[in-house]
């Protein structure tokens, strides 16, 4: 193992000579139709049509991606003194108080999604629409009956998620983690993700203003079915959303927008934390619109195959890079995804059989109930301010305080985002045929998060004298969609118990792939944060 000190220095004396072996090479531009929107998302964003500067042919370090855990990270690695590449296959976006940057639900765009011609099903039920194939913030990807979100851009999944940073309860973590992870230990990790985040709770006058109509409904119909609240800590910054109360910047989360990302800065995403702490560092280089593909070994360290892209998601050229030391935190799918592509394909042969396993949903799902009319705000934000925790089924299940998306007013209906501590898995495989890594999820595998939500949520319907669902528009409990993908790459199976993985030196996951399928009826952001502090710590420590 590297000493600490070599760990630091990294290897430039030798530079000259591995350049010459990471070979640059290119293809032609692949040749396709423009999107149809193209001049007007020109005219919108110009800021990501700028020349993106290719990354070096050779790193001592490269980080692959920008969520949570891979910022973590690179920031933490930065301010140790390592020369940092990182590497996104996404765009950067400006943002901007004035300016509509991003799509939205109601009205969504090719901005939104990563190489889709259709916008995903909305969870309304609302038809879904045509978009330009571009390489917006969020893909949505159908596996069986069961469809993936994960972002796409400089910052991850802390563009489109909707801010809830949560612990889970000790009793919880502990039937997840078991032995691999000490709840009380973790304690100082979860504080330093927390002030690393920004998290708070929503204070009192945001959560007293018209937006926020339907979430004091909300909490008034859980207390009246007998529910606890329990206050959670948000991403937001709210002197940005007071700023969107008083008119002084375009609305966008008091208007319920947030899935397809906050132009504004009200959601204080990693591009204002982490990632702004690393590149002041002087020694982190991010690279948008730079797409991995495969990975592999050669005798200076890792080979990276990978290709630069348009800001359509097009391939502009395919390239070879190489690097010392590999930190993958391309998310669940992404990590995943190329950890097994590489050991079944034989460039990394020597990865463990427990690479592409334990992967799960968390539990997610989508509910409805109402129409409650005393919940009409007129609009919906955002933000979430309360969850609450439910056992009396056997079953630990949370339900949070969330919002009705893509709907252009309020429709007096009530959000919530349920998640339950269900240990059903799905694996990644090799078709072989296809050269694709597939994600195998047991059809109808979500049936007991449906039952064990649908009983709870049902019930606090029942107290209220309302209705479950929306008709035609909405399911009561919508399952067939997580936009928390875990595991993978589980942490303490496939890796060490800092993520190191097995079978290579100096490779490492950072991400939500080391999660085993749930955090516990917890929103997983601040659990990858908190991981990815604790391991990155004992690395740099360790010195590899």
């Amino acid at each position: 193992m590297l000493d600490r000190r070599a760990f630091i220095t990294g290897a430039t004396r030798a530079a000259a000579g591995v350049a010459a072996t990471a070979a640059v090479g290119s293809v032609a531009a692949r040749a396709v139709a423009s999107p149809v929107g193209e001049p007007a998302y020109r005219a919108l964003v110009p800021e990501i049509y700028r020349r993106v500067p290719p990354a070096p042919a050779f790193s001592d370090t490269i980080v692959v991606g920008t969520g949570f855990g891979a910022a973590v990270t690179a920031s933490r690695l930065g301010q140790a003194g390592l020369d940092v590449t990182v590497l996104e296959r996404g765009s950067r976006w400006p943002i901007d108080p004035h300016r509509a940057i991003f799509a939205n639900d109601v009205l969504p765009d090719g901005r939104g999604y990563w190489r889709r011609t259709v916008n995903p099903v909305p969870l309304t039920g609302l038809p879904q629409v045509p978009v330009d194939s571009f390489g917006g913030v969020l893909e949505a990807t159908e596996h069986g009956d069961l469809e993936v979100w994960r972002g796409a851009g400089v910052g991850g999944g802390s563009l489109v998620f909707t801010g809830a940073l949560v612990r889970p309860e000790r009793r919880f973590f502990e039937a997840v983690f078991g032995s691999t992870l000490d709840h009380d230990a973790m304690t100082p990790y979860y504080a330093r993700a927390l002030r690393g985040l920004g998290g708070s709770p929503m204070p009192g006058d945001v959560l007293a203003s018209g937006p926020f109509t339907h979430a004091r409904v909300w909490d008034a119909e859980a207390r009246r079915a007998g529910h606890a609240l329990q206050r959670i800590d948000g991403i937001w910054n709210w002197d940005i959303v007071r700023a969107e109360l008083r008119g002084a910047v375009r609305p966008s989360a008091i208007i319920g927008e947030s899935n397809l990302g906050n132009a504004d800065g009200s959601k204080n995403d990693l591009r204002s934390t982490y990632l702004r702490q690393a590149e002041a560092t002087g020694r982190v280089r991010i690279h948008p619109r730079h797409e991995v593909i495969d990975i592999g070994r050669d005798a200076a360290g890792f080979v990276l195959t990978m290709a630069e892209l348009a800001p359509d998601a097009t391939v502009i050229r395919r390239r070879t890079i190489g690097c010392r030391r590999l930190f993958l935190g391309a998310g669940s799918m992404g990590t995943s995804a190329l950890l097994v592509r590489a050991r079944d394909t034989g460039t990394l042969p020597d990865l463990s059989g427990a690479v592409g396993e334990g992967w799960g949903t968390n539990g997610d799902a989508a509910l409805v109930r109402g129409p409650d009319l005393r919940a009409n705000g007129l609009v919906q934000a955002s933000p979430s301010a309360t969850r609450i925790v439910d056992e009396s089924t056997g079953t630990a299940v949370s339900l949070e305080n969330w919002y009705v998306p893509g709907n252009p007013v309020d429709l007096s209906l009530i959000g919530s985002l349920g998640m339950v501590l269900d240990g059903t898995r799905g694996r990644f495989v090799l078709d072989r045929s296809t050269g694709q890594v597939d994600l195998r999820w047991p059809r109808g595998g979500n049936r007991d998060v449906e039952n064990a939500l649908r009983a709870v949520h049902s019930r606090i319907a029942e107290r209220s004298g309302i209705g479950v669902g929306a008709g035609p528009l909405a399911k009561d409990v919508n399952t067939r969609f997580t936009a928390h993908p875990l595991g993978g790459v589980v942490l303490g199976r496939a890796t060490d118990t800092h993520g190191r993985v097995d079978g290579y030196r100096d490779l490492y996951v950072v991400d939500g792939a080391l999660i085993p399928g749930s955090t516990g009826t917890a929103n997983p952001s601040l659990t990858i944060t908190a991981l990815a502090e604790r391991n990155i710590e004992a690395v740099i420590a360790a010195g590899g």
